[in-house]
């Protein structure tokens, strides 16, 4: 074990506090209640995995404008994020697909437990979120293919108390604007909550000093509705809408090859309608859902400016309609919790020019997902099964065959939980993953760049396995927590030369990838005042993350991720902010200044925020009318930085806002 490994554990049983304290009066703060991790409510303290929790008075508090936005200011992992409202996220080595479709990646993005059809942060607004919740690893039981690295639920709100209408205007560099209109409330048994926001922003300048023109953006719409009626005691049924457009966005590519006239078009909306019941003492409740939405994106690159010689009067569109179900019944007790159920997804995509053409993904699967309590549930068991069966077919551009391929998979996971003291807690946890190939790598005949991409018939899904083990901590406003995991991953879906100009896709190796998770925070009032000082701290250390083919370390994976914040709070309205997120070096690929993708070293970058905000009450009763003023600068330093190499980042900008609470 090297130094560094030994530095973190030696931290990690530092930061649990239990080990140092003796002194102090204990006493659990898990009751939180989460949902992604079983697919029902449970308290996170009896959660057998690492899962994070980005509550609703964070993303209140953070300068983020989008689900992209906040991620990479919590830094839950490396984010990939581009000019053009075109964001990723990776977690322990496994990247969403930010480009297409969440079917092409790694990381799933869930919408209120159902996938949200996109891999693009980006196109996910933070304005009427609950919460989020991450599950670091993987989540294959519960939500299927492509929760191998792990899943980002997006939880939405829901209405409560008296209900409330709210209207925020920001402004800020580049031209940037924004408009807000939200309301919030419940009447009788009828509970709602929605907004929507117009936004527009100019072309910007990097950290350096240069304009970086064709990033600006007009026309871009986003918004959400949560509805619902509980027309007996326990038994709601809701409506949730959700949508974001940008109708006019610069393409710009590369900063040196900044193209002037490439442009974009990006949209995604769905519809959910949910029933949710139980029985009068809820040792029974169900979930039934059905929803229908669309993510399409429009690229045009015409040849006006074309500085990398790349450009076509042809757009390219990528347009998928997706669609499904959901069903599951809950049987609670005392000691024991059993949910089954059913998911079922449809994708029908159709892209242009390339092939395949049009193509159609078929899934449904089983689950069963299990927990008991022993010990006075000081000792927590869970395990969980799922069986998918899958059928996609393809349809080539210039022609009507069609090739049509079908598949199954089983996975499980098993996990355990142990309350050793109040307010500590051991977990270790094993987990399946996998992925099933795309459409484009099962039937791909398009050329891009001279190279001609031929798909595979033949190819198997890409597996893994995880194991982890990890302690929480919670001792009052302290709270702390370390996990260890390994990932053995094989049947990696990679590109292939064939020679002669012709590529494919083929199985291969896999790659092995282990590592440290850790966060801690303490909230403390100094010398009993109402003032609330609340540092916080988080990390990503990868010990191993090679490529089993090449020995290679694998790209766009960072060794080392860190945030370290500040929050303020003097209770009567005053919050502030500071968030330093710290992103270490990765190998990558530079098509920038070389065709061939050949593989470099990006250096790390650190990037801080300032929020703050001042809450006047404008009568005495509580959440009733106020008014809200909010500052923000991002990239506090000024730091000429970049996710991705050829795309540098805004630098320093200030937002003022203006919220008024009625």
């Amino acid at each position: 074990m090297n130094k560094k490994v030994c530095l973190l554990v030696l931290a990690g049983l530092l930061c649990s506090r239990g080990l140092l304290a003796e002194e102090t009066t204990k006493s659990f703060t898990g009751s939180e209640l989460v949902v992604t991790s079983s697919r029902v409510e449970e308290e996170k303290k009896n959660v057998t995995t690492n899962i994070t929790v980005i509550s609703k008075e964070e993303i209140k508090q953070s300068s983020a404008k989008d689900l992209g936005d906040l991620l990479a200011e919590k830094n839950i992992g490396a984010v990939v994020k581009y000019t053009g409202t075109l964001t990723g996220i990776g977690i322990r080595g496994f990247r969403t697909e930010s480009h297409g479709n969440d079917l092409m990646g790694k990381v799933l993005v869930l919408l209120n437990g159902r996938r949200a059809g996109t891999g693009n942060l980006a196109k996910i607004a933070v304005g009427e979120i609950e919460r989020v919740e991450i599950i670091r690893g993987p989540a294959a039981v519960q939500y299927g293919s492509a929760a191998i690295g792990g899943v980002v639920n997006v939880i939405t709100a829901k209405g409560s108390g008296v209900p409330t209408l709210s209207f925020a205007q920001e402004i800020g560099s580049s031209d940037y604007t924004r408009t807000t209109l939200g309301t919030s409330g419940k009447v009788g048994n009828l509970d709602f909550s929605g907004s929507v926001s117009l936004a527009e922003m100019g072309d910007y300048k990097t950290g350096s000093g240069k304009t970086y023109y064709n990033t600006a953006y007009d026309d871009q719409t986003s918004g959400s509705l949560n509805i619902g009626y509980e027309f007996t005691p326990g038994h709601r049924i809701g409506v949730n809408y959700t949508y974001f457009k940008v109708g006019d966005g610069g393409s710009s590519s590369y900063l040196s090859q900044n193209d002037l006239d490439d442009s974009f078009e990006k949209e995604n909306y769905s519809t959910d309608i949910v029933y949710e019941g139980r029985t009068a003492d809820s040792s029974l409740s169900w979930m039934a859902r059905y929803f229908t939405g669309r993510d399409s994106d429009v690229w045009y690159d015409p040849t006006g400016s074309n500085p990398d010689y790349w450009d076509d009067d042809t757009p390219y569109t990528s347009e998928v309609d997706h669609k499904g179900a959901q069903a599951q019944l809950t049987y609670n007790h005392d000691f024991f919790r059993a949910t089954a159920g059913l998911d079922w997804v449809n994708y029908e995509e159709v892209s242009t020019p390339y092939a395949p053409y049009k193509s159609e993904y078929d899934n449904m699967a089983e689950f069963l997902l299990l927990n008991g309590f022993l010990f006075d549930k000081h000792l927590v068991l869970s395990a969980g099964f799922r069986y998918d069966t899958y059928d996609l077919t393809s349809q080539g551009y210039e022609d009507s065959s069609e090739s049509s391929r079908d598949a199954d998979n089983f996975v499980m996971n098993y996990g355990i939980a142990w309350h050793v003291a109040d307010g500590i807690k051991l977990r270790a946890s094993y987990a399946e993953g996998f992925k099933m190939p795309a459409s484009r790598e099962l039937a791909a005949d398009y050329v891009s760049y001279g190279i001609n991409y031929v798909g595979n018939a033949d190819l198997e899904p890409e597996e893994s396995t995880t194991c982890e083990v990890g302690v929480d901590v919670a001792d009052g406003r302290f709270a702390s927590s370390l996990t260890w995991f390994t990932t053995d991953f094989k049947n990696k879906i990679q590109s292939v030369s064939l020679g002669s100009g012709v590529s494919s896709w083929e199985n291969l190796d896999g790659a092995k990838i282990s590592g440290f998770e850790g966060d801690v925070s303490y909230a403390f009032e100094p010398f009993g005042s109402n003032w609330q000082f609340s540092p916080y701290a988080s990390f990503v250390y990868l010990t191993e993350f090679e490529d089993d083919s090449t020995g290679d370390r694998l790209l766009y994976t960072p060794e080392w991720n860190a945030t370290v914040g500040l929050r303020i709070s003097d209770r009567r309205g005053f919050s502030g902010v500071f968030n330093l997120a710290y992103t270490g070096e990765s190998d990558i690929e530079d098509y920038e200044t070389s065709w061939a993708g050949t593989v470099i070293t990006k250096g790390g970058f650190a990037v801080a925020n300032l929020a703050a905000s001042k809450k006047f009450q404008l009568d005495e009763k509580k959440g009733g009318r106020a008014l809200t003023i909010k500052g923000e600068v991002n990239n506090l330093f000024d730091r000429d930085y970049q996710f991705v190499k050829g795309y540098p980042m805004q630098g320093r900008s200030f937002t003022l806002g203006l919220r008024v609470d009625i």
